[in-house]
């Protein structure tokens, strides 16, 4: 059995405790979290299977989901802050570019957005892997929760933080960053780099690599030699990474001109839908641990003793 880390067990026992002894019976509860597993149209192992073991069917589901996301925030993003955050090429880029020019606040400001994004790259690993220590089922799911809060915070902070300035870089700029990091990590950990949502230039780089390997003549008369084929489920994969994301730039780019800030409130709520169903099979190994801690003695067990 996994076993559930003790903060949570000190943060949920004393409201489950009250649940299951005063207002709601243990099996109905049960019940209850059964029924939601049930209908959530989500696969069981979206957020649970790691590396090789996930099928290619998991990261294609992995991949649009993310990928949408990615493009809506660096997208829309971009019509809040005027800067695109998940970008660390061209940022890198104008780093250098600052430096040679003498410009080093604007230096220090692409030097802000790059550490900004690997921070975030660095607190997703480091939840992971505490999670992983602890056997928790749901890493990657806290995880996607800790960025959509992240999500809220930007949307409805937006306007006071763009007047925070640090570097000559708004605040705002720094959390997208941030965001964008974290984001690109969990799906490049949990598929084992298979599957990167934030930045296209490798995916489009393979698109053209599949499909050159497609499209090639094999002469067939020559025996002896390797036939070019292309790797089809690779190719699909890539495209639809670049649709979704493409898809999800212009929905975020709509809704950032339309209502704002507060676009990122469907975005944050997508991704804690992602990961219900991690969470929830978690609370059900909880509730089970729980029932069996609190479980009145059986009578006849004692009388028989």
């Amino acid at each position: 059995m996994r076993r559930i880390p003790r903060t949570i067990q000190l943060i949920a026992g004393r409201y489950l405790r009250r649940l299951l002894r005063n207002r709601l019976e243990g099996p109905q509860l049960q019940a209850v979290v059964d029924l939601a597993l049930a209908t959530l149209p989500i696969h069981e192992k979206l957020l649970v299977r790691e590396g090789a073991l996930r099928s290619a069917s998991l990261n294609r589901q992995l991949a649009w989901a993310m990928a949408f996301v990615a493009g809506a925030v660096n997208a829309g993003g971009f019509l809040a802050v005027s800067h695109y955050t998940s970008h660390m090429t061209g940022v890198v880029s104008s780093m250098a570019d600052e430096v040679a020019d003498g410009d080093l606040t604007t230096a220090l400001a692409a030097l802000a957005m790059m550490l900004s994004f690997l921070g975030g790259a660095f607190v997703c690993s480091t939840l992971i892997s505490f999670g992983q220590r602890r056997r928790m089922r749901s890493r990657y799911a806290l995880t996607l929760v800790f960025e959509a809060a992240l999500m809220l915070v930007f949307g409805f902070m937006g306007n006071r933080l763009q007047q925070e300035v640090q570097f000559t870089l708004p605040m705002t700029v720094m959390l997208l960053c941030f965001i964008m990091g974290l984001h690109n990590a969990v799906t490049s950990i949990i598929s084992g780099a298979a599957v990167r949502t934030t930045h296209l230039t490798g995916t489009v780089t393979d698109i053209g690599i599949e499909l050159s390997r497609l499209t090639y003549v094999n002469v067939h008369h020559r025996h002896g030699r390797e036939r070019i084929v292309a790797n089809r489920q690779k190719l699909s994969l890539y495209l639809l990474i670049l649709a979704s994301f493409l898809g999800g730039g212009v929905a975020g780019a709509l809704g950032f001109r339309h209502i704002g800030f507060k676009v990122t409130v469907p975005l944050a709520g997508f991704l804690c839908f992602l990961a219900a169903r991690p969470l929830l099979l978690e609370l059900r190994l909880l509730l089970h641990r729980l029932r069996k801690q609190w479980a009145p003695e059986d009578p006849g067990a004692s009388l028989n003793s």
